[in-house]
């Protein structure tokens, strides 16, 4: 199966939902990637996903690796909507290729979750994911469609950071490293296939929907992700230059429940 370079009706198309699926409208949505050498990101994904790379300006090989950081506003199953929650959450991720079905994919290092309802992913479904205390800090113009204050701390044992961006307010227009500017959107935002290390050492997977983004341009101010640098991946003067900030304050996303054993 190729890997997409283009929002086809097949990516785009809502999937029924039924059962454990979940429906959520995530806020002050933010994609912030960095290129990093492979042999960083290696060690940590598991030999089934060949690393996604790409060749740097400079001629050697890279992979992209993204933090995403959001507020679940109203995450609920379909079938129970009146059992809704409220929270804070950031992915930290990788991309990669599933050797077996030639699926590209994102490969989850983790998440941090600022909820107690951690402990149905967590300790159910054996999920990679660790409490935390996120706060989001945003106040965002309806007029100018742009944040004009946006910063995310998040205290925990496991993954604390710090964030804070500048809203340009303009459209995306270019990423550089893309043969052109939809296929570095198909790549960095629209992954509908995740796997990662269950925290009893198998293989999980899950697949995510959200429609097409309508992003803005960020530009960093200050970042600091202690996983990134604990793992070696980013360090922490590393992570003031991103390879790019895109920023979307709404969208919806449903979540195909419940998760696979690879």
């Amino acid at each position: 199966m190729p890997v997409p370079t283009r929002f086809t009706d097949e990516l785009l198309q809502r999937p029924n939902t039924d059962g454990l699926d979940v429906v959520t409208k995530l806020r002050h949505f933010v994609l912030i990637t960095y290129a990093v050498a492979p042999e960083r990101i290696r060690p940590h994904v598991h030999e089934r996903f060949e690393l996604d790379t790409f060749t740097g300006s400079d001629g050697k090989p890279y992979v992209w690796l993204s933090v995403v950081p959001f507020e679940d506003a109203d995450f609920h199953f379909v079938n129970l909507p009146l059992l809704n929650f409220r929270f804070g959450q950031t992915n930290y991720r990788t991309y990669v290729i599933d050797r077996e079905t030639g699926q590209a994919a994102v490969w989850f290092f983790g998440t941090t979750l600022g909820s107690w309802s951690i402990a149905i992913p967590r300790y159910l479904w054996h999920l990679p994911w660790h409490s935390g205390n996120i706060r989001f800090d945003t106040q965002y113009d309806s007029k100018q469609r742009r944040y004009t204050h946006y910063r995310m701390t998040t205290s925990s044992t496991w993954a604390a950071a710090d964030l804070e961006i500048e809203d340009t307010g303009q459209a995306v227009s270019d990423l550089e490293g893309f043969p052109d500017l939809e296929a570095g959107l198909v790549k960095l935002t629209h992954p509908l296939i995740g796997a990662y290390y269950r925290r009893d050492g198998k293989l999980g997977s899950y697949h995510v929907w959200h429609d097409r983004l309508q992003c803005t341009v960020g530009q960093m101010k200050n970042a600091r992700f202690d996983l990134l640098n604990r793992l070696g991946l980013v360090t922490l003067d590393e992570q003031q230059t991103p390879h790019s900030i895109l920023m979307q304050p709404e969208t919806e996303f449903i979540i195909k429940l419940p998760p696979t054993t690879l």
